[in-house]
């Protein structure tokens, strides 16, 4: 989508010691529009889609996007993804609205324990427990039944959590040394990118989150999220 009445968005990223602070001018991207998805060649991207993946950006701009793809994944028994991506999203009653009337649509849920915290907060629940956390929004209502509601928290440098039909499960991320760490940015996006890359092929849980962590990994070792030219991943 094109829109000539405004900029391309850019983003101002500062690292301090392997830590990024991030400042977003959204600029045309913040005018996307609804009818731009429900175009006959953009819809047949969704319809011939098994997994859709939206960021909980997306909220902000674009709801109505959102849950398009989400009804119409629910429908057809497909699996619909999203990222909580940020903590402002569970504190401006809005977009808490948003990502509220499209959780019962999601399958895979992503976040952060920050983020984790956060929604935990918004709903008044007492726990700071990240993986009490990850099972309570795992038992919320959800719209299909073929399937239960898995969430994925990442917690930096501990455990991931990974929440699904009652039972939270805690896998090891890869040790870093402090010396090799260049640039978290990207991380979290690497993560999923990896995890949905064996969700697609239908492999198990391990398996998503052992190349989510790998992605990860390699990121965060890099100037910007960048990838070598080849990847040493070993595919099980």
């Amino acid at each position: 989508m094109v829109d000539a009445s405004a900029d391309t968005g850019t983003c101002a990223v500062c690292v301090v010691h392997g830590e990024r602070s991030l400042v977003a001018n959204l600029a045309a991207a913040n005018n996307f529009k609804a009818a731009h998805v429900q175009k006959p060649e953009n819809w047949a991207a969704v319809e011939s889609s098994r997994v859709v993946y939206s960021a909980g950006f997306f909220i902000t701009v674009s709801p109505e996007s959102i849950m398009a793809a989400a009804k119409h994944c629910a429908e057809h028994d497909k699996v619909y993804c999203m990222n909580l991506s940020a903590p402002f999203i569970m504190q401006v009653p809005p977009f808490k609205k948003a990502l509220m009337d499209a959780l019962p649509y999601v399958d895979y849920l992503f976040g952060n324990e920050n983020e984790a915290a956060e929604f935990a907060k918004s709903e008044g629940w007492k726990t700071t427990d990240i993986a009490e956390i990850a099972l309570q929004i795992s038992r919320m209502p959800k719209q299909n039944g073929s399937r239960g509601r898995t969430v994925v928290v990442t917690q930096g440098s501990a455990p991931t959590v990974v929440a699904v039909n009652g039972r939270a499960v805690q896998y090891p991320v890869i040790a870093l040394p402090k010396d090799k760490l260049v640039d978290t940015n990207g991380a979290g996006d690497a993560f999923v990118g990896g995890f949905l890359s064996q969700l697609v092929c239908g492999k198990s849980i391990e398996e998503c989150v052992r190349a989510g962590n790998y992605a990860a990994n390699v990121v965060i070792q890099r100037n910007g999220c960048t990838f070598p030219a080849t990847p040493d991943f070993v595919w099980a």
